[in-house]
């Protein structure tokens, strides 16, 4: 990574509302798979309020990249924008970005410990007899998953280009204009 220019700043804390403690730092790096990123952290030693980020400032054209999950597959590297919705259409899973959503770098194992645990989330919240037998299968076949056996598909939409699946068996493609209006992104349109 190199670094290519580091802004700090005193602010106010956006936690405790504290005027002229909290450091705001912003720098433009280069990551590996990402590209041209802002990363910002914001500090406050009043309350311990912390938040870090990761900002592309690339972008790219829309991509679809799907990969096979399998014993073979679970170590390949994932990268995830942002603005990416990540799907295994067999399991029924899907997860859209939202206000609050962050890119992150994992693996195929790393996304499904992601979906485990939302579906164990899920299954403490809802605790109907239909919710509880579907989130028990989907655990079970995440888990199997997991330890190698079976096969099922990963799908990641990029509306913006910035996702990767760094593997020789993926397959990236475009996506359809009509499928690319219908994802979410993120971020809050204003309509007029």
């Amino acid at each position: 990574m190199n670094e290519m220019e580091i802004n700090e700043m005193i602010i106010k804390c956006p936690a405790c509302s504290v005027e002229g403690v909290a450091k705001s730092i912003m720098k433009e790096i280069e990551i590996p798979h990402f590209g041209k990123v802002l990363e910002t952290t914001i500090q406050c030693p009043d309350c311990g309020f912390k938040h870090s980020d990761i900002i592309s400032l690339e972008q790219n054209d829309p991509a679809r990249y799907v990969i096979e999950i399998n014993k073979n597959n679970l170590s390949v590297r994932v990268v995830r924008s942002q603005s990416a919705t990540v799907l295994i259409p067999e399991l029924g899973v899907k997860v859209e970005p939202g206000p609050k959503s962050e890119g992150y770098v994992t693996n195929v194992e790393g996304i499904l410990t992601r979906f485990e645990d939302a579906v164990k989330k899920a299954l403490n919240l809802f605790d109907d007899d239909a919710s509880q037998e579907n989130g028990t299968n989907t655990l079970k076949e995440i888990q199997n998953l997991k330890k190698g056996n079976g096969t099922a598909t990963l799908i990641i939409l990029d509306p913006f280009g910035q996702s990767n699946v760094v593997s020789d068996n993926v397959e990236i493609s475009e996506i359809p204009e009509n499928e690319l209006n219908t994802l979410k992104t993120g971020f809050s349109h204003i309509e007029e």
